[in-house]
């Protein structure tokens, strides 16, 4: 379903990626949100990669779904190069059963953000949000929220060792 005010973009890496794809492109016509799917590779047609992820705002994406196997390099390529929300689908992989994509994209470097779903069918087909554009709201420095105020301290979560007559050498508790 596409449609001039396509709010979703869903890419792959290859064609081998759709059928995992295509559970997420049907969770999105149940929801009755319009989407549009296509094949960008990170390794194959990486100038097309960046011609879409710098355009995808501009073109009125408000979230784009990206699926990748193997090395799954699209969704924190994508991310690098857009301030959209990327979900990461994990294709489960005939190696290692998706293990490896799914540590692909969750492991990205700060402030690369990619929300990552779980590996195949599962997480193409899962709860995906009604309202794309809720992700992430700007604040006026076009930060993130959650970027643009530092963490708070709350000692009730606190890894200090203990300390005092009960404490081991080496800060450990004997129990913990």
């Amino acid at each position: 379903m596409a449609t001039s005010a396509t709010p979703v973009a869903i890419i792959m890496g290859s064609r081998s990626d759709w059928p995992t794809m295509k559970l997420a492109a049907d969770k999105l016509d149940q929801l009755g949100v319009a989407w549009t799917a296509k094949v960008v590779s990170a390794h194959r047609t990486p100038q097309r990669l960046v011609e879409f992820s710098t355009g995808a705002k501009a073109a009125g994406f408000k979230v784009i779904i990206a699926g990748a196997g193997g090395a799954a390099h699209l969704p924190g390529m994508a991310a690098s190069m857009t301030e959209l929300p990327v979900l990461g689908v994990p294709v489960q992989s005939k190696a290692l059963s998706g293990l490896d994509s799914l540590l692909s994209i969750v492991q990205m470097p700060g402030g690369v953000p990619v929300a990552t779903l779980a590996i195949g069918e599962a997480g193409a087909s899962g709860r995906l949000p009604r309202r794309p554009d809720g992700f992430r709201r700007r604040n006026r420095r076009g930060l993130s929220a959650h970027a643009s105020t530092p963490p708070r301290f709350d000692p009730r979560h606190s890894r200090r060792r203990p300390t005092g007559p009960d404490a081991e050498p080496g800060g450990c508790t004997p129990g913990l």
